[in-house]
C-alpha cells in the first residue's frame, strides 16, 4: 500500500506510579477532559462577565451559578456517554452482561450520549433556577469545542477509533490486530486518522467559527444562533466524517462490510450519521428561530 505514516510512538500514560503494588497512571486521555473542561469554562465565564456581549445586556447566568452547573454537566457527559453508548452500540451485549454497564474504565462512551446527558442536566439545573434555557444552551455550546479538540487528539494517541482502510498519502498504520486486519491489503494497513479529522472540524473549525460568532459579530443577542451553529456544524462534521471512520465491529457482517446501521440494497447510514441527522436538524432550527425572534425580546423567554 502507498502513502504510509507509522503511527508516532506515544504512550497513552502521561506518567504511572506503582504504590503498594497498584499502579496509578495519569493518561492523556483524562487529561484532555480535564483540561478541555477547564479551557471551555474559562470560555464561558469571559462571555458571562461581558454583559454588553448579551440580548439586553444581560448575561443568563452569574460566574457562581456557571461553577455550579458545570457540577451537573460533568456527571451528565459520564452517565449520559455510558447509556448512549449502552443503548446506541451494544444494546444485546449489556443486556445479557448488566454489570459491565458500570464499568467505564474499560472504555465505551458515545459523544451523542453524552450530548443528551447535558443537555438532561443543563434543562434540570435551569429549570430550578430560573435560567433563560436557549441563552444558556448558547454559553454550553461555546465551551465544548476545546474539549472535543484534545478529546480526539486523546483518541489519536490511544489508537482508537480509527478510520478504513486508505492508500492517502497520510493513511496511518496504527497498532494491533484489530487495527491492521485489512483482508484487503498487503503488508502493513494504513487507515484514515479520522480522530484528526475530527479534532480539525469539530474542535478547531468549529470552536473557531463559534469565538468569531461570539466576539465578532455579537451571535449572544439572538438566544440560540450559537447553540444551533454547534449542533448543525458538529452535525455535519459527524456526518462527513463516517464516511471514513472504521464502524464499531458489531455493525460489521458479510452482508454489511461497511457496518451501516440502516441500510437497503448496500446503501444506507452509520450510527454515527442516524444519531447527527437529529442534531443538524434541531442545529437549522435554532438559528432560524434565532433569527426570526427580535432583539429586544426579553430574556426571560426560556
Amino acid at each position: 500500500m502507498t502513502g504510509l505514516i507509522p503511527f508516532p510512538d506515544i504512550s497513552p500514560d502521561i506518567f504511572s506510579v506503582s504504590i503498594f503494588g497498584m499502579t496509578i497512571a495519569l493518561r492523556w486521555y483524562a487529561l484532555a477532559y480535564i483540561v478541555g473542561i477547564l479551557a471551555g469554562w474559562r470560555l464561558v465565564v469571559s462571555a458571562v462577565k461581558r454583559p454588553a456581549q448579551w440580548r439586553n445586556d444581560t448575561p443568563p447566568m452569574t460566574t457562581t451559578q456557571i461553577e455550579d452547573l458545570l457540577t451537573w454537566i460533568i456527571v451528565g457527559v459520564i452517565l449520559g456517554g455510558r447509556l448512549g453508548y449502552v443503548l446506541f452500540y451494544q444494546p444485546a451485549y449489556y443486556l445479557a452482561n448488566p454489570m459491565q454497564i458500570l464499568a467505564i474504565w474499560q472504555g465505551g462512551m458515545s459523544f451523542h450520549g453524552g450530548l443528551l446527558g447535558v443537555i438532561a442536566a443543563a434543562f434540570i439545573f435551569t429549570s430550578r433556577h430560573g435560567i433563560p434555557k436557549i441563552s444558556a444552551a448558547d454559553a454550553i455550546a461555546l465551551g465544548v469545542p476545546p474539549g472535543l479538540l484534545l478529546g480526539r487528539i486523546a483518541n489519536f494517541i490511544n489508537a482508537e477509533l480509527w478510520g478504513r482502510p486508505t492508500d492517502l498519502p497520510w493513511g496511518v498504520a496504527f497498532p494491533g490486530d484489530a487495527a491492521q486486519y485489512c483482508p484487503d491489503v498487503a503488508g502493513l494497513c494504513a487507515r484514515h486518522p479520522s480522530q484528526l479529522y475530527e479534532a480539525l472540524l469539530e474542535g478547531l473549525i468549529l470552536g473557531a467559527v463559534l469565538l468569531i460568532l461570539v466576539w465578532r459579530r455579537g451571535a449572544l443577542k439572538f438566544p440560540g444562533r450559537v447553540a444551533g451553529t454547534f449542533f448543525a456544524g458538529y452535525g455535519l462534521s459527524r456526518f462527513l466524517v463516517e464516511f471514513v471512520r472504521q464502524p464499531d465491529a458489531q455493525f460489521i457482517s458479510d452482508g454489511n462490510p461497511l457496518g451501516l446501521a440502516w441500510h437497503v440494497n448496500g446503501w444506507g447510514l452509520t450510527m454515527g450519521q442516524i444519531l447527527s441527522l437529529p442534531m443538524i436538524a434541531l442545529g437549522l432550527w435554532l438559528i432560524l428561530r434565532a433569527r426570526a425572534r427580535p432583539q429586544s425580546q426579553s430574556t426571560a423567554t426560556p
